[in-house]
């Protein structure tokens, strides 16, 4: 043989075990993530849940083509205090943020049992810790685990917790990469923007056009379906027509016209996944920070919204899908909590979870591939107050009938079928078969004593455990027997 033909033969062996090579590689290169996040809406909100308003063509394809989690529950009732959850992989106990802007709100002082930190009143108030939209820069977040695995990692959107943006190396609030509002202790809001959505979408699909070929991690996290609302006014006229043909008189135009433009987003991302070829690499996941605002929105069957810590308040939308990984067409019961996300990601990427800072969660890894779960309880916890307007009202002042809070301080666990509360408001406790009843309308604390003195334990371990702090100051200016 020639030497020519000898020298062609080693180029064309040794290129392709170079092409072979690469071509392992980039399937052993773990999953690009696609996290999407709504603001406030609600677990009925979508169409695959049969809302008799709301068009989401594009979510109900993702839940055709994946797993609906019907129990996800975002590690609390509100947006802060649930994103840093999800971002750190921590309950509320150790991050510190409970609610937006941090204290019980203002004006509410005389009608509160207990003194917590609470806005417009002296220290004597600061009787624990709490964060006002923000997460500790020490703390590690999903953007910082997942650049260790080589990950791109970008959030777009609300943020809502804090100055620091938590090792992500691209950041939006509005869809232009290196301009985001929260500095100083001050966050610019976007809710009424008609135009946000896109402009945030478009900055996802140009960072999943760059780094195709790379794994990457994206936070596209909405303002919408926030207060106040905005969207195009011919997309509003169309549903206020709808509401009109229908008699569908509950609802709100403007509210199903920004949950469109959510679905939008999401079909666009769905789309460009599949542009690129890459879907098949790619866990994308959509869900919401809380429940449906009640005012606005009907989440029934779930018992009352956002802020509340029935089921309304704290389940939400969720779907998952991971082509060759999750069945298409799949469902789950199985009670997945924000706080998993981080374990997740992390197994899935192939690095350590954090060892600075606890992890609360568990990897769902295995309810992706179809696999059972053994049963373990999730925990909520809120030491502060939370005013309701209207029908929000869904808890009393202590010593009267007078409904007057969404939430007061109080601790939850939910473990399988059950859910307990406990009230440190009312020295009091609430039972509840979710299986059975699943709007929460009968308290079966009393009937079930040994159901309940299991997550009693279970609950105050947990408390114990994490330092939660408990209300334990009288406030001397409560009244509870206000004059009329």
């Amino acid at each position: 043989m020639k030497p020519l033909p000898i020298l062609k033969f080693l180029i064309l062996f040794l290129t392709s075990i170079w092409l072979y090579s690469c071509q392992a590689d980039k399937a052993k290169s773990p999953p690009n993530i696609v996290f999407i996040l709504a603001d406030d809406l609600g677990w009925a909100d979508v169409g695959y849940q049969g809302h008799p308003l709301h068009e989401t063509p594009y979510l109900d394809q993702l839940a055709k083509e994946g797993l609906v989690l019907n129990r996800f529950y975002p590690t609390a009732a509100n947006c802060a205090p649930s994103r840093a959850g999800m971002l750190t992989g921590m309950y509320g106990p150790r991050h510190h943020v409970y609610l937006p802007q941090g204290y019980a709100r203002e004006g509410n002082v005389e009608n509160m049992r207990w003194k917590v930190p609470t806005f417009g009143e002296d220290s004597t108030y600061q009787t624990f810790q709490v964060n006002i939209n923000h997460v500790d820069p020490a703390a590690i977040s999903l953007a910082e685990m997942l650049e260790e695995a080589g990950y791109v990692t970008a959030r777009l959107g609300k943020w809502h917790i804090g100055d620091d943006n938590q090792g992500f190396h691209y950041n939006s609030s509005a869809g232009i990469l290196g301009e985001y509002s929260n500095k100083g202790g001050k966050e610019e809001r976007y809710y009424n923007d008609t135009t946000v959505a896109r402009k945030l979408t478009d900055a996802a699909l140009d960072i999943m056009e760059k780094y195709k070929d790379s794994p990457f991690f994206i936070y596209l996290s909405h303002w919408e379906v926030h207060t106040p609302m905005a969207a195009r006014e011919d997309r509003v006229n169309f549903y206020r027509e709808k509401i009109e043909d229908r008699d569908l008189q509950d609802f709100d135009p403007v509210y199903a016209a920004e949950v469109e433009q959510l679905d939008k987003s999401v079909g666009r991302v769905m789309k460009k996944l599949e542009e690129l070829g890459i879907e098949d690499n790619t866990l994308l996941i959509f869900t919401s920070d809380n429940g449906g605002l009640m005012r606005l929105t009907n989440n029934y069957p779930l018992r009352a919204g956002k802020g509340t810590f029935y089921e309304g308040g704290i389940r939400v939308p969720a779907v998952a899908r991971w082509p060759k990984v999750i069945k298409p067409g799949s469902s789950s019961e199985f009670p997945v909590s924000g706080v998993d996300l981080m374990p997740t990601f992390s197994e899935i990427a192939g690095v350590p979870p954090p060892s600075e800072q606890p992890v609360d969660g568990i990897s769902i890894l295995p309810l992706f591939k179809g696999e059972p779960l053994p049963e373990r309880p999730i925990y909520f916890h809120f030491p502060l107050y939370l005013e309701g307007q209207g029908d929000e009202r869904v808890l009393p002042i202590y010593g009267s009938q007078e409904g007057h809070w969404r939430a007061v301080p109080s601790s939850v666990v939910i473990q399988d079928d059950w859910k307990l509360i406990h009230y440190y408001e009312y020295d009091s406790y609430e039972l509840f078969n979710l299986k059975d009843d699943l709007s929460e309308t009968k308290d079966i604390f009393e009937q079930e004593e040994e159901q309940a003195s299991i997550l009693r334990d279970s609950l105050w371990q947990w408390v114990d455990k994490t330092h939660a702090p408990v209300p334990k100051i009288p406030n001397k200016a409560f009244q509870s027997l206000r004059p009329k």
